[in-house]
């Protein structure tokens, strides 16, 4: 009798894989949830239930997917954000909000150059001078750049939309405003641009993507309505590597004007290749995991990415709710704090915004200011002489340096799984209508594979990585709060997913070229909204090297 129940067990052992494999297949068959289904998921989330806790589960799994399938029944627009907001504020710190008298220190007298190819590279702050003396008008100036864009966007395949006739409008407007008496700041009369993501009135905002490069949104981003008061004059919409990855998009990849074999890399790929050739002073990209130093980077630009919530993103395509920043691109440190005290404040329709003051005055002095460089990451094989080079111009200068380690309890990597979830979620009818089979980038790190395999990846885990970002965020403000400005070469080890992730701001200067002729950068960091630091280091770094004086050949012609 104990032969026969012996052998009766190992009957059933071994027919246990056969029995569950066959529940799996008539499960799927079914369209069921089985408890061979949910073992099989097991392997996805690293997990293993008892057959007991799998069989207590289908009921509650069933009506789970029931769920699923009703939401889905409902169209959700790109612009609906969750109802839970990221904050990158440590605990107990408030950023101050009594914003004071703006004093950016600009020359009096500019020369007005003879060359247009030399009005065409002249930064926002000396052109802001010789508009407001009515050295050059408006339209005069706008026409230099229009031409410009015609000559050269079909090279670099930089352009989405030119804006021709608007833009003549509207520096006619500010010409006749300036002849009135009416000065709106050092923006009257500038011509720029921004990335195809900002949705314009009567444009098509296409994001760069196949299934999208007809979309007309009726409306206009806050940070564009913002610029337009300012009295800056847009002329153009850039491209943008398709949903905000890399310098690909649905018309070709977007050029790297030191390098036309080059890529201009992204995912800010048309702002920052228009701006490095000359077409525009400055332009808008955006950043969630490293799209504006990247391809500020490449083109030999100044870019910056401000904190999180400082720059209200109303109007903008959502990838990532609590990872996405809005900032300029332009010709100089100087410059894009002109742009940032513009575009920057809290925003009634994004819940994100957070009110902070950016005081920035150029009679107060940078060498007041505490500055530390991750050593480690200068140390390192990845570092270049290039960036060793920076910190001998700071200490020429006269800045102190201060050795400093970035150390984080967190594994940074696991975290990142908020930008895939999030992806995923804003873009969930592209994946399940198929049309993610239109993007011109299919590869395995391209977004149609990451948005499909972060439908695997459990809701308790992304909430899980973020309680680690909490604790990310207080372990960087310890670092941060010692010091006004930290140095770092700009892919110094984890630094650029920890910032991105934690929300602090970041100015990527160009500071030299490799022997292949590619210009690469320097990145300098403050803590939370204290930008007006990064502006004044970067504009004294700036004022005692030329690098961003520096023009791509075959556009200076």
């Amino acid at each position: 009798m104990k032969t026969t129940k012996n052998k009766s067990v190992w009957i059933l052992i071994l027919l246990m894989p056969i029995v569950l494999v066959v529940g799996f297949i008539s499960g799927r068959q079914a369209n069921e949830i089985t408890p061979a289904t949910i073992a099989a998921a097991e392997n996805l989330i690293g997990l293993e239930f008892t057959p007991a806790e799998r069989d207590s589960m289908l009921r509650n799994l069933e009506g789970h997917r029931s769920s699923f399938q009703k939401m889905r029944e409902l169209t959700l627009d790109n612009s609906t954000s969750p109802a839970l907001y990221f904050n990158p504020l440590p605990h107990g710190f408030v950023p101050d909000q009594i914003q004071k008298e703006l004093d950016w220190g600009l020359s009096e007298n500019v020369v007005l150059p003879e060359n247009e190819n030399d009005l065409a590279f002249m930064p926002i702050h000396e052109l802001a001078v010789l508009i407001k003396n009515k050295q050059i008008s408006s339209e005069s100036l706008t026409k230099i750049f229009i031409d410009r864009i015609k000559s050269y966007s079909d090279t670099l395949e930089c352009l989405i939309t030119l804006m021709e006739d608007e833009a003549l409008g509207k520096a006619r407007e500010m010409d006749e405003e300036l002849a009135k008496g009416n000065y709106r700041g050092p923006l009257h009369g500038i011509p720029y641009g921004v990335k195809d993501l900002l949705a314009v009135k009567g444009t098509k905002t296409t994001w760069g993507a196949m299934p999208f490069k007809d979309q007309e949104i009726d409306y206009t981003a806050t940070v564009v309505e913002k610029l337009e008061d300012a009295g800056a004059v847009l002329i153009g919409k850039f491209t943008l590597g398709a949903l905000a990855m890399g310098d690909v998009w649905y018309g070709g990849v977007t050029k790297n004007p030191w390098n036309l074999e080059q890529g201009s890399s992204g995912s800010s790929a048309g702002s920052a290749s228009a701006v490095s050739a000359g077409l525009v002073p400055f332009a808008i990209g955006t950043e969630t995991l490293g799209s504006i130093v990247s391809p500020s980077t490449r083109n030999g630009v100044t870019g910056l990415r401000p904190t999180f919530g400082r720059v209200s993103r109303d109007g903008a395509m959502a990838l990532s709710w609590s990872m996405d920043k809005i900032g300029p691109i332009s010709r100089s440190a100087l410059d894009n704090g002109i742009v940032l005290s513009v575009i920057n404040g809290f925003d009634t329709k994004d819940k994100s915004t957070i009110p902070a003051a950016f005081n920035y005055s150029a009679e107060k002095s940078w060498k007041s200011l505490k500055v530390a460089y991750f050593k480690d990451f200068f140390d390192s094989e990845r570092a270049t002489e290039l960036d060793k080079r920076v910190l001998e111009e700071l200490k020429a200068m006269g800045v102190e340096l201060h050795p400093v380690k970035l150390e984080t309890s967190v594994d940074i990597g696991s975290i990142l799984i908020s930008l895939y979830v999030e992806g995923a979620a804003a873009f969930d009818e592209l994946t399940r209508d198929n049309s993610d089979d239109l993007l011109v980038a299919q590869h395995r790190g391209a977004w149609p594979n990451l948005f499909r395999s972060s439908r695997f990846i459990p809701a308790v885990e992304y909430i899980q990585a973020n309680r680690y970002r909490n604790i990310l965020i207080e372990e960087m403000h310890a670092i941060f709060s010692e010091y006004d400005v930290i140095v770092t070469p700009s892919y110094g080890g984890n630094q650029l997913q920890v910032t991105n992730l934690t929300g602090h701001p970041a100015l990527c200067m160009p500071n030299g070229f490799l022997e292949n002729g590619s210009p690469v950068s320097i990145t300098f960091l403050a803590n939370l909204f204290e930008e007006e630091k990064l502006v004044m280091l970067g504009r004294a770094y700036q004022e005692f090297t030329d690098w961003q004086k520096k023009r791509p050949p075959l556009f200076d012609q």
